[in-house]
Order: C-alpha cells, then structure tokens, then sequence
C-alpha cells in the first residue's frame, strides 16, 4: 500500500468518524474536540506567559491591590475574584518598577509592573501580589546600597519616608525589590517595613510573575472551592459589586445557549405548522 493510499484511507475514517450520527462516537468526538480546544487554549497561554507546564494565572484572594473610588466591576484594577495571567520573569530587566514612571509600563492604576512572589522564596508561604516600588542595588565591596530614582547612592541603610522605610537595613543585605499593595487602606507602607509581609529586599529568582491580563471576578468561583476544600475565608475580600457583576456575567452565557436553541425549537415548529 502506498503512502497516499494510507494518507486517503486515513482520511476517510476520519470523515466518518466526524460525521457519525452514533451517539457513542458523537460523545468521544466531544470529548476529543473539548480536549483539543483546550489544549489550544493552555498552548497559548504558555506561549505568551513562559510559564511551560505550570499556573500561567492565578486567583486573587486579598485586596492588597484595591484602589479607591473605583466604578462597579472595578475593571482595569486587580481585586479580589479576578484572575491575573502571570508573565514569567528571568532577569532584573524583566521588572520595570514604579519609580520608574515608565509611560509605557503603566499597569493596573500605576506606574509599573505588579509581581507575584513568594516571600523569602518559601514555597509553602502564600504567593504576594504587589507593586515592585524600586531597586535596592547592593555592593558588597564596600557594604553600600543604591536605590535609583530616590537619589540615594553607596549608602549605608535606606531611608524612604513615603515606603516606611527608616534607616533599613536588609538582613543578610542584598539587592532585590521593596514592594507595596496599592491598596491606601491596608498597605500604606512597604512591605520590607517593620512588621511587613516579608523584611528582604525581594530577589528575582522569588518571583514567580508579573501580572498581565485581568480576567476580572472569574476567579471569584476558584476562591469559592479553595474556601470550602481548605478552610479558608477569602470570598469575604471580594467586593459586591465584583460578585454581582459575575452573576450578571454568568446569567448572560447561560442565556445565550439557551435563546439560540428556543429560537431553533420556534423556528421549527412554526415551519412545521406551515
């Protein structure tokens, strides 16, 4: 048998396979094609994100991220139940900090990008969703920090009144990134500030993303099973109008199925009546 006759064999199976009106065959090639789809769909996430084979997003579960006077739905911020794509980061240059004012890095209501990271590079502490504030550039020649942008060179601690910062002085010292939630309420200093989430300049090899894509208050339904899997209480962050906003959403992609196969149902018995 030739290479053509198998390649034309092949395809008529398939052609058979796909047009069948068995129901068991229709349910495997359900099957198959939601499978393919989602494939597709985790290929290019993994593309885009670089995260190959692991979580290219995440669940927001705080409000750390919240920002004040937002319009319902809060679209456009990172709040609790949405559901962020996380880029993968490799170098220092990956990260564009918000001291920057980099026009072209302005994210989520802010001057520069938002990273996921695990404090102290504890996999068993839960990941962090904040702003990389600045750069803490440590010499260890001569024991000095440098913090661009806030005018402070070959220093021997760091003081930053805005950030909470007062004569800090990383234990062990070394370079990584202050930072902070946008949320003015619950984060009004820095995260390296006494008693903050996590003493140590962040290093990059802690972070685990940086934020891109909001899907906002899909991840509300994520928050709902870990809640009841876990034990814990993070559906309580969610803001109302996110949850109301997701029921709206949820009653529309219902309805769409549902209006196209009345429409059928009416059609059909109209063209039979006629």
């Amino acid at each position: 048998m030739s290479y053509k006759d198998i390649l034309e064999k092949i395809k008529k199976k398939f052609i058979k396979f796909w047009r069948s009106d068995n129901s068991k065959i229709s349910l495997v090639r359900d099957v198959v094609v939601a499978l393919i789809l989602v494939l597709i769909i985790l290929t290019a996430l993994w593309t885009y994100t670089g995260q190959w084979f692991g979580a290219p997003m995440v669940a927001i579960e705080s409000g750390s991220m919240m920002h004040q006077n937002e319009p319902f739905g809060r679209y456009g911020t990172i709040n609790a139940g949405d559901m962020v794509l996380l880029v993968n980061v490799n170098h220092r240059s990956d990260i564009i900090t918000q001291i920057d004012k980099d026009p072209n890095n302005y994210h989520y209501g802010d001057f520069g990008d938002v990273i996921v990271y695990r404090p102290y590079g504890n996999e068993n502490r839960d990941q962090i969703i904040h702003r990389a504030m600045c750069w803490i550039d440590y010499n260890e020649d001569d024991k000095t920090f440098t913090v661009e942008g806030y005018d402070l060179y070959n220093v021997t601690s760091i003081t930053i009144q805005g950030l909470g910062l007062n004569n800090y002085i990383p234990n062990p010292p070394h370079s990584g990134y202050i930072t902070k939630g946008d949320n003015p309420v619950t984060n009004d200093r820095a995260d390296q500030s006494p008693g903050g989430i996590c003493d140590q300049p962040i290093k990059v090899e802690w972070v685990s993303g940086k934020a891109r894509c909001e899907l906002p208050w899909i991840g509300t339904l994520n928050l709902v099973f870990n809640d009841v899997t876990n034990g814990k209480s993070t559906l309580g962050n969610v803001p109302q109008d996110c949850i109301i906003s997701l029921i709206i959403l949820i009653i529309i992609l219902i309805s769409i199925p549902i209006s196209l196969d009345l429409y059928g149902y009416y059609k059909e018995k109209k063209k039979i009546k006629s």
